[in-house]
């Protein structure tokens, strides 16, 4: 297949571009920037928030990663989280038309679950501007497949992190990538609210990408799907505190702040995904995101 790939030089979109390639697909990367797409993907130019001056193919897939991603950032600047997340991806959206879509959506959709491990059918309460943009492009997508366009399928991902050609996520407002700084010397400590009893999992970054690459090929005209996409695995803040230090050799010192509201545990259960597209993570052990991880930002070998 052709297929875009928005956000093609950033953490996730990188990785997916790179499993697409690999999968014998041509790729090309949407990117403000020519710079940091995988080798096999050809850059393309533009801006979301510029219709005229998206592409429009004609492509048979689109796999949709550029968005603003940051929950916190997103209360103090919800409509720009709502333009970029929502506006773009409808601007997306009608550029490329009839195409199978897989759109990179969130756990933030869910809010405060009401059951454990969370299904696919858990109601949706989005507690920040972030999930809520999130949730708003998912139905634009969803309704739109329902048009007759090809289909499309969105992925719910939780914590993403791991390295693939020797990139790390770099951003370390998120757990790993800042324990991580701190253990290097690039800072000081780590700032845990509470207890350090939170409870996330982590998904490695070329397992995620090797789903979108099976729900690309999986879309059928006319539906629209939703998985969970994660390692069903959680594990406490202080836990991976002390993975990271055990695995690195290094102290992770910790400043504590008062708690925050927040969900205590966010485990999903991807059994779905798990039995209609025969996805499994295989490099998400926590201790091996963490070494490859550290690797990548020590020896740049990750």
């Amino acid at each position: 297949m052709r297929v875009l790939v928005t956000g093609a030089a950033g953490y996730i979109g990188y990785a997916v571009g790179r499993r697409l390639v690999a999968a014998g697909h041509e790729v090309d990367g949407l990117v403000r920037r020519a710079t940091g797409v995988p080798d096999g993907v050809r850059p393309v130019h533009g801006d979301l928030l510029d219709p005229d001056g998206l592409p429009d193919g004609p492509y048979d897939g689109v796999c949709h990663l550029a968005a603003l991603t940051r929950v916190r950032e997103s209360f103090g600047e919800p409509l720009r989280y709502f333009a970029v997340n929502v506006q773009g991806t409808v601007n997306l959206l009608e550029a490329v038309g009839e195409t199978r879509v897989v759109f990179g959506s969130t756990a933030a959709v869910y809010g405060t679950p009401g059951r454990l491990p969370i299904p696919e059918s858990e109601g949706t309460a989005p507690a920040s501007p972030y999930g809520a943009s999130k949730l708003a492009a998912e139905q634009a997508v969803r309704f739109h497949a329902r048009t007759g366009a090809a289909g499309a399928v969105v992925l719910r991902t939780f914590n993403v992190a791991g390295s693939v050609d020797g990139r790390v996520d770099p951003d370390e407002t998120r757990l790993i990538p800042k324990a991580l700084a701190v253990a290097a010397g690039r800072a000081p400590h780590l700032e845990i609210n509470g207890d350090g009893l939170a409870v996330r999992e982590y998904l490695h970054v070329d397992d995620l990408a090797a789903a979108y690459v099976r729900a690309l090929e999986a879309a059928a005209p006319g539906e629209d799907r939703v998985y969970n996409v994660g390692s069903g695995t959680g594990t406490a803040v202080r836990e991976v505190v002390a993975a990271v230090e055990e695995v690195t050799g290094r102290p992770v010192p910790a400043l504590r702040r008062p708690a925050r509201p927040e969900t205590p545990v966010l485990v999903c259960d991807a059994a779905a995904i798990r039995a209609d597209l025969g996805w499994r993570p295989e490099r998400s052990g926590l201790r091996e995101i963490i070494a490859g991880s550290w690797n990548a930002l020590t020896r740049g070998d990750g």
